[in-house]
């Protein structure tokens, strides 16, 4: 089956659009926000210049003997400078006045000196929105004379014009500079990050598809974040793999042990018919071995169904019963024992003869017999078993004086095929020990290993 192809974003949710969108919006705010003040400025300086040519016009009644011009004079240098009036204060309190015959009445007056940006703004703001023709009055020190105030009647009008005028060309400019600066993010944005993504979508949804088929990714080797992401992704992608295989061995693995336990079931029941057999013979020897024999076989004919029921219907049910623990450990001391060689003490027993557990005898068997072989493989000459009743639970302490867990063991303690603390082992002991042990409410820990030995630590519920 061909691997689905990831769905893509639609055009006005991917992230490349959004940010375009933001861009374009964000830019213009910025604009705005130079625009107001650039605008107010501007209106300023648009009434100082023209405060300028007043104090050029007026200067004109010096040339004359009495201050005074003719009306048709007066009106031309009026219209040159677009103001109704105009009138120059010196600083030895002398005034020169230039003014039409009939001067309009005054709406607003205006004080250019020390005005601060917000007032400026708002003056701006009332010129713009107001759709009149006012007579304005402005007052500030003239550009051309400094101790000169100039005074003048002004339209708002051809204020009003050259303000829209500039905001026109601001906003033009602004938007023109935003678009450029978002279609070139855009673009940038699709190369650096988009594509990039994209890439790592295809490969995450192409291995979701078929894991086992599809090589990992190659990261592209930068140190940005998407290259971080890159180099995470392929490490997920090998854990992934190799837990894949891990789980197809095992898979191969169940079905094997399925093969060989319904063998090995019908093998051990006859052997167990044949024991029988041997139950009336009145041979000594026989008589003292033959119970051990028999009860090992009904625990290996009971294995062999529990592991074919477990690869049926999952984890078998437990057989739950109240028994004293010593006579299970002492029983469980020949079969640790058998084919040691020099001193055959391998197996000490330190619990409490009235010490009794609530559990499956035949599993908790099963438990200490595992970890007790593992020590002895593992190079241990004395295993010992205690116990003893802690805070509503029962603690089983086995301990040996081995040489201790390789590091590689203790890091993958409990983890089939890899927590094994000898060449060649399965490490399927310790990872059985603990299914079977929480599966009675309980758990095993490792409680120290070192050069002095090792201990494991079982608890069950009291």
């Amino acid at each position: 089956m061909m691997p689905e192809a990831p769905a893509r974003p639609h055009t006005r949710t991917s992230l490349s659009v959004r940010l375009l969108l933001l861009t374009v919006v964000f830019f213009m705010l910025s604009e705005v926000l130079i625009l107001v003040p650039s605008v107010a400025m501007f209106r300023r300086d648009y009434l100082r210049m023209v405060l300028g040519e007043a104090h050029l016009a007026a200067l004109a009644l010096e040339a004359t003997p009495n201050n005074m011009v003719s009306p048709d004079l007066a009106k031309k240098l009026l219209q040159r400078v677009g103001a109704h009036g105009i009138v120059l204060h010196r600083a030895d309190n002398t005034t020169l006045m230039l003014d039409a015959p009939m001067p309009p009445k005054v709406d607003a007056t205006y004080d250019l000196r020390n005005v601060m940006l917000p007032m400026l703004i708002k003056d701006a703001a009332v010129t713009l929105t107001d759709s009149g023709n006012r007579v304005l009055r402005v007052l500030d020190v003239s550009p051309k004379e400094k101790g000169v105030v100039v005074e003048a009647l002004l339209d708002e009008a051809p204020v009003r014009a050259a303000l829209l005028n500039v905001a026109e060309r601001v906003l033009t400019v602004s938007m023109i500079t935003s678009l450029i600066a978002s279609v070139v993010l855009y673009f940038s944005l699709q190369w650096l990050v988009v594509r990039r993504m994209r890439r790592l979508t295809q490969s995450m949804t192409a291995f979701r598809d078929a894991p086992e088929e599809l090589a990992i990714i190659a990261p592209s080797g930068a140190d940005d974040e998407i290259g971080l992401a890159q180099h995470e992704l392929a490490r997920m992608q090998r854990t992934v793999l190799g837990a894949l295989r891990q789980n197809e061995r095992l898979v191969a693995l169940g079905t094997t042990v399925t093969k060989i336990s319904h063998d090995l079931k019908n093998i051990l029941s006859t052997v167990r018919l044949m024991s029988d057999g041997l139950a009336g013979i009145d041979v000594p020897e026989v008589k003292r071995v033959l119970p051990g024999l028999i009860a090992a076989i009904d625990r290996a004919v009971a294995l062999c169904v529990g592991t074919l029921g477990y690869t049926r219907e999952g984890a078998a049910p437990l057989n739950l019963k109240d028994f004293p623990l010593q006579p299970l450990v002492q029983e469980l001391a020949p079969v640790v024992e058998n084919g040691a060689q020099g001193d055959r003490h391998r197996l000490i027993d330190e619990v409490p003869a009235d010490l009794a557990v609530r559990a499956d005898r035949d599993q908790l068997f099963r438990v200490l017999l595992n970890l007790s072989r593992n020590a002895v493989e593992a190079g241990a000459n004395c295993v010992t078993i205690s116990a003893h009743n802690g805070d509503k639970r029962v603690v089983i302490d086995v301990a040996d004086n081995g040489p201790g867990l390789t590091p590689k063991a203790r890091d993958n303690l409990f983890r089939p095929f890899a927590g094994s603390a000898r060449p060649g082992g399965t490490g399927l002991g310790l990872a059985i020990a603990r299914e079977i042990l929480r599966a009675h409410g309980g758990d095993i820990i490792l409680g120290r290993s070192g050069a002095d030995g090792t201990l494991f630590q079982l608890n069950l519920p009291a």
